[in-house]
């Protein structure tokens, strides 16, 4: 049974609505050196923060930032909660999660624009896989208990009539650890991201039952559009580091403009060698599968935060969608502004 975590943090002092200070021309920055906690960096859902980073877009924007790289989502959020990392680049439903605990944590740039999470059974272990139902008290692999590809997984099986306690959560990362555990027979199913769930979808692995890799897939599970990953902050953060935050999300607008024109040999010549696990040809098919899902000028879509807490509220009895103040979950005013300059 998934545990859940609890908080405590002076984040709840952004009770009171925020909004980002408009600046006419970005003045100096509050803080230059910027900590980020991610988790999962290798994984296409955070190719914008990684090629952001790989082409010194943080560095031109007058930046020292330090990422952190964790397990899963939910490792990362808990290190801006607990205040040894300043920003999170994590998946937007976090900061529903946190509002229903009274901790008022904001997104102020969007990298994706789909979850591109896939949800496959093992050919393996459950050949005879028939329905949502088969999966009462198997293991399932997700990058991190309590992380974006937990929290697909658990509206998958929601709506198959199987509730999250009735399986097993397992960790197994977003990279080879993750390809290992599915193949050795470790793990019955696995929700995750690519390259990851194309890479075992490709030799046969999987059998794939739920798919938000593509914006036709994202309509199709959530029923709207679901902003993904982002940069969030505490609302405390972002109105004392208002030109920070600018910088921050003029790095990724930055990169997300880069990526519209970048093809197959621009991104293999960016990303890490690690990130390939091995076959560039697979990891190549991977990005051209979720390209689409990459947020364009890094705004959340108007219906977006919607969609999310509808999604959530629907299987999470600890989020009240009456009670949750949709405006307080984000602004787009800082990738307004960025969008204007890069003109994205």
């Amino acid at each position: 049974m998934l545990k859940r975590r609890t908080f405590t943090t002076a984040a709840a002092l952004g009770a009171v609505a925020i909004s980002a200070p408009f600046v006419h021309a970005q003045g100096k920055l509050e803080k230059t050196r910027v900590s980020i906690a991610v988790g999962g960096k290798a994984a296409f859902y955070y190719l914008p923060l990684t090629i952001s980073e790989q082409l010194g877009y943080f560095k031109t924007e007058g930046l020292d930032v330090e990422i952190s790289d964790f397990a899963g989502g939910s490792r990362a959020l808990q290190a801006v909660v607990g205040g040894s990392a300043d920003v999170c680049s994590g998946a937007f439903e976090h900061t529903i999660n946190l509002q229903a605990k009274n901790q008022y944590f904001q997104c102020f740039v969007l990298q994706g624009r789909a979850p591109q999470i896939a949800v496959g059974v093992s050919t393996k272990n459950m050949p005879a896989y028939k329905t949502i139902a088969d999966l009462k008290g198997k293991k399932i692999g997700v990058s991190a208990p309590g992380s974006s590809t937990n929290m697909v997984a658990n509206l998958v099986l929601s709506r198959g009539g199987v509730k999250a306690s009735d399986v097993s959560y397992i960790g197994v990362g977003v990279a080879a650890g993750a390809l290992t555990a599915l193949r050795a027979g470790q793990i019955d199913a696995i929700s995750n991201t690519d390259p990851v769930m194309t890479m075992l979808e490709q030799k046969g692995d999987v059998k794939i039952i739920s798919d938000t890799r593509t914006l036709k897939g994202t309509q199709e599970v959530f029923g709207g559009p679901m902003p993904a990953a982002c940069l969030y902050a505490s609302s405390e953060f972002i109105q004392k580091n208002p030109n920070t935050c600018q910088a921050l999300a003029n790095a990724i607008v930055h990169g997300l403009k880069w990526l519209q024109t970048a093809g197959p040999g621009d991104i293999i010549k960016t990303v890490p060698e690690t990130y390939l696990l091995g076959d560039r040809a697979l990891y190549l098919a991977s990005f051209d599968k979720v390209r689409e899902s990459i947020a364009v000028d890094g705004l959340v879509p108007s219906e977006g935060p919607k969609t999310a807490l509808t999604a959530i509220g629907s299987f999470d009895n600890t989020v009240k969608p009456e009670k949750i103040d949709i405006d307080k979950l984000y602004t787009n005013d800082f990738a307004k502004r960025a969008k204007d300059k890069f003109k994205a």
